[in-house]
């Protein structure tokens, strides 16, 4: 029997990286990255591979593919190999009747990222029996991120919690540009801001590490940036004006140690 063309073992064995076979599905920008990742670990990889291959004799089959093709990509796969996606938003039930896992990197992944941008983040991961709660975990230490258990009851606010983390932080980012036009105030000049702040929140925490007018309840000049949002980019004062009343309640609670 050639060897693809052996029957699976790790849908009903336990699960080893050694000698097993993974069929990576779909060609986007995680894909890429979870491919180069993987290159130097004892699994057999076929990367990148379209929405519906032959894969036959894999051992597993992870799905790279958006959200809304993720049953349709599972359906057309014969019983047999564990089947995964990388969605941090959409259960395991999809996946069904495969023994199914999910694996989700907690991070952002830009076009020609490679897979080092995946080591040392966090990775939610969940399964349907033990051997595909294991294929989860391993993928993720061996991609150099560290996992932890996702139930699908979280997910929608673990999502959430992701995307007000990174691409609301986007949204604000592009707001203060808006703002900042005209004023000789650049990306470029605002970015080690941006950072000090991340860094100081990841040592402090939010209302120990919160700085500025609202915080130190110097009002007269909250009211003098809001006149500037108004007349300069008046289609964000509504934003301006919600991210204030915010500030004042996270500047009104009392500082939790990190």
């Amino acid at each position: 029997m050639r060897e693809l063309e052996r029957p699976p073992t790790t849908a009903t064995g336990p699960f080893t990286l050694a000698g097993t076979s993974l069929a990576v599905i779909g060609r986007g920008r995680l894909s890429v990255a979870l491919i180069d990742g993987l290159r130097d670990t004892p699994l057999r990889v076929s990367a990148g591979l379209g929405r519906r291959p032959d894969v036959r004799g894999y051992d597993v089959v992870l799905l790279c593919v958006p959200d809304a093709a993720i049953a349709d990509a599972a359906g057309v796969i014969a019983p047999g190999p564990l089947v995964g996606h990388c969605s941090g938003a959409t259960g395991l039930d999809v996946l069904a009747p495969h023994p199914a896992f999910s694996l989700h990197p907690l991070m952002t992944v830009a076009a020609g990222s490679g897979g080092d941008r995946l080591r040392g983040a966090a990775a939610a991961v969940a399964g349907t029996t033990p051997a595909a709660r294991d294929c989860a975990r391993m993928l993720a230490t061996a991609l150099g991120m560290r996992p932890f258990a996702l139930a699908d009851s979280d997910r929608a606010a673990y999502h959430a919690a992701a995307s007000v983390a990174s691409n609301f932080l986007l949204t604000l980012e592009d707001a203060a540009e808006q703002i900042a036009a005209g004023t000789g105030l650049s990306r470029a000049q605002l970015v080690p801001l941006v950072r000090a702040t991340v860094e100081n929140w990841a040592q402090l925490g939010s209302r120990a590490a919160l700085t500025g007018p609202v915080a130190r309840g110097d009002e007269l000049t909250v009211a003098a940036q809001r006149a500037a949002v108004k007349q300069r980019a008046p289609e964000l004062l509504g934003l301006f004006d919600a991210l204030t009343a915010a500030t004042r309640s996270l500047a009104a609670d009392p500082v939790v140690a990190a």
